[in-house]
């Protein structure tokens, strides 16, 4: 009897396409099912704030421009990797981005924890002539940043936004954003995202969490 069901399926390549479907659909959802799951129960740790309104712009201008495409922020846990750049990647360090910048590729280094290293005139420069600063860099430029200003209300719209989606902005921080980024460069935002990257969301022991001041918005 099953060689007579075996045999129908191989005779009948519609059949044998459905059932393959729904094999691969079950197989599917059997890898990615518990990773949805494990993915609600990461909590941020205390000293992780969703980004204030400039970081916010910051981060939605290194999206735009495609910084992702050559720029990993992930640091994998591995001797090579933390000591070049700094303590590795958690998933709760990126629990307010949308989307995160994990990424793959490394045209660029990885920056993870690269605020703080250099001032913003270092950033400034490199941002508006790359190889100013660094002669070898095949980084291209991005003169306009210093030209477009930012829209406050478009900031505090994403805010709201983001609110519904999770983020602990309250009424105060909404209604502030507007004043916050009033008359700030898209240059000036992509300069505070990358100087808090690994300053402001880099994990901590309990102990120095509750010794640090935190970092952006307040929930």
């Amino acid at each position: 009897m099953a060689y007579r069901h075996f045999e129908f399926i191989e005779k009948h390549a519609w059949t044998l396409g459905i059932l393959t479907a729904v094999m691969v659909s079950l197989g599917g959802l059997a890898e990615i099912t518990p990773l949805f799951a494990e993915a609600r129960q990461v909590r941020p740790p205390e000293n992780i704030r969703p980004y204030d309104p400039l970081r916010l712009a910051g981060h939605d201008i290194y999206v735009r421009e495609g910084c992702y495409l050559c720029h990993s922020q992930m640091i994998r846990a591995l001797r090579f990797e933390t000591q070049r750049y700094g303590h590795f990647s958690a998933a709760d360090e990126s629990v307010y981005d949308r989307p995160f910048q994990w990424g793959s590729k490394r045209t660029g280094p990885d920056l993870a924890r690269i605020g703080g290293k250099y001032s913003d005139e270092w950033q400034r420069a490199h941002l508006l002539d790359p190889r100013s600063v660094v002669p070898q860099s095949n980084m291209p430029a991005y003169p306009w940043l210093s030209q477009e200003k930012l829209d406050g209300g478009d900031v505090a719209a994403r805010m709201r936004v983001l609110r519904q989606l999770g983020d602990p902005y309250s009424d105060a921080d909404i209604a502030a954003a507007p004043a916050a980024v009033d008359g700030k460069t898209e240059l000036e935002a992509l300069i505070a995202y990358l100087q808090g990257l690994g300053i402001a969301n880099e994990p901590q022991t309990a102990a120095t969490a509750a010794s640090a001041p935190a970092a952006g918005v307040s929930p």
